[in-house]
């Protein structure tokens, strides 16, 4: 067994002796940016030392075990070359993290298995960070060299038929377990590949949840649950990383079964728990610039497809005009996120949307439009101190002359900030009692008796 996927195995045919490892110096700045790890530094070295003797496309058509057994010899020589003391635990740790590195994605690999990082943000092979929390912090993982990280990022982008280079710098992906990736690289990317890791988690987010990070409060989750089971369109609003995506996925939990859900993204990120789901996602142009498949041609195709209710995870072109016609003509209770600062502004980016439909409709009949589409706005916000929470809960009213009326529901009033930085608020509602509370009473959903009564935090 030992010996088949090294380079002079494939080359020669001979099955080599194993060599000592030489023990490869580590520079005095990579010691001293390395995390806690204390084997870190060894894995760097070793990973140099199996890349150089390994050949690389015979590993793709290996599969974990045989990796494992090819490479445990390799790693107890090195391990007593270095003169270094491992027990037998710690032995197959770094077999299996070295294992993971020539499988996997390399040095980020244990990152994605840590749940509680959010993002994972590559610039260039010599700086990791990763947000937790809602706060950026640098690790101390670095990539041997740009040609390290390079072919990580196309173990990446292979996987799901795309390519990244200088005729083709740009690209979103996908990785196995959903996490969305953009990658950017030369000439684009002046200094080297900037990759950016946006993970899923692999419990999915319930409103309830969202309470254990005081993101959200319980009459506000109340009057949520009713908005979807009455069958109103939602827009969530909000800048990137407040956790739209994430709230998105937290309302559709309250759908019922029964309906059949159209879900369109640019890359898949929505985590839907109904029975009766149909996925569709965009479509770059192939390389000769052929078969782009566009999110306005998805919306038009979901409206043949018998749906109950249409969800885009985002809408940031001339698909909001086909979205809105939706929402218009039998498909009540549908959703979708805006990139917008306000609820006001979320307005004023859906209908610079619709002009780029190139319809001929006036100002007036695209607000007339937007207000007999949309019934609550939600805005989420990341704060300062890097938590999310849903800072406003608005209801469209309708139209007065040529501007369309909003009514706010509930806010998140800041107060102070700690010295730690930490922001101080309290959550309110306005007093205002939102009008589908009538027709919703009608349908069985009854809200409580203080629900928003201004005078009670909630």
């Amino acid at each position: 067994m030992f010996g088949r996927f090294t380079k002079s195995q494939v080359e020669v045919g001979v099955e080599p002796p194993v060599e000592p490892a030489p023990v490869l110096p580590v520079s005095d700045d990579l010691r001293e940016d390395l995390p806690g790890d204390p084997l870190l530094h060894l894995k760097v070295e070793l990973h140099r030392h199996l890349i150089d003797r390994f050949n690389l496309a015979v590993l793709e058509t290996a599969s974990r075990d045989e990796i494992l057994n090819e490479i445990r010899p390799i790693v107890r020589e090195f391990v007593r070359t270095a003169n270094v003391a491992l027990n037998a635990r710690e032995l197959d740790q770094l077999t299996n993290d070295t294992a993971d590195e020539m499988l996997g994605l390399g040095p980020i690999e244990p990152l994605l298995k840590d749940d509680s990082i959010a993002d994972i943000l590559i610039n260039t092979h010599r700086r990791v960070f990763v947000e937790r929390r809602g706060v950026l912090e640098e690790t101390g993982i670095r990539f041997r060299d740009e040609a390290h990280l390079l072919r990580v990022v196309n173990k990446i982008v292979a996987a799901i038929g795309r390519r990244v280079d200088e005729s083709s710098p740009m690209v979103d992906a996908r990785l196995a377990d959903g996490s969305r990736v953009n990658i950017a690289v030369r000439p684009v990317s002046i200094d080297g590949p900037l990759v950016s890791i946006r993970k899923f988690s692999r419990r999915p987010y319930s409103l309830e949840r969202l309470i254990e990070f005081n993101s959200i409060r319980p009459p506000m989750i109340e009057t949520l649950r009713i908005a979807v089971q009455a069958k109103k369109s939602i827009l969530v609003s909000g800048g990137t990383g407040s956790g739209k995506t994430t709230l998105l996925n937290a309302l559709s939990h309250y759908i019922s079964p029964r309906e059949r859900l159209i879900t369109i993204e640019d890359a898949a990120e929505l985590q839907l728990q109904q029975p009766h789901v149909g996925r569709l996602e965009t479509r770059p142009p192939n390389v000769e610039g052929k078969g782009e498949v566009r999110q306005r041609e998805l919306v038009k195709n979901a409206l043949r497809m018998r749906p109950d209710r249409i969800i885009v995870g985002e809408v940031r072109g001339e698909e909001a005009f086909d979205m809105l016609q939706a929402m218009n003509t039998g498909h009540e209770g549908s959703m979708t996120t805006i990139h917008a600062n306000t609820p006001r502004d979320a307005l004023a980016r859906l209908e610079q949307m619709v002009g780029m439909a190139g319809t001929a409709m006036t100002q007036e009949s695209i607000r007339a439009q937007i207000a007999s589409a949309i019934d609550v706005i939600v805005q989420t916000q990341r704060l300062s101190d890097g938590g999310r929470k849903v800072v406003s809960i608005c209801e469209l009213t309708g139209m007065e002359g040529s501007v369309i009326q909003l009514q706010e529901i509930f806010h998140f009033i800041r107060r102070d900030v700690t010295s730690d930085g930490i922001v101080v608020g309290e959550f309110r509602a306005t007093g205002v009692r939102p009008r589908f509370a009538q027709e919703a009473a009608t349908l069985g959903h009854h809200f409580p008796k203080d629900a928003f009564n201004p005078q009670v935090v909630l």
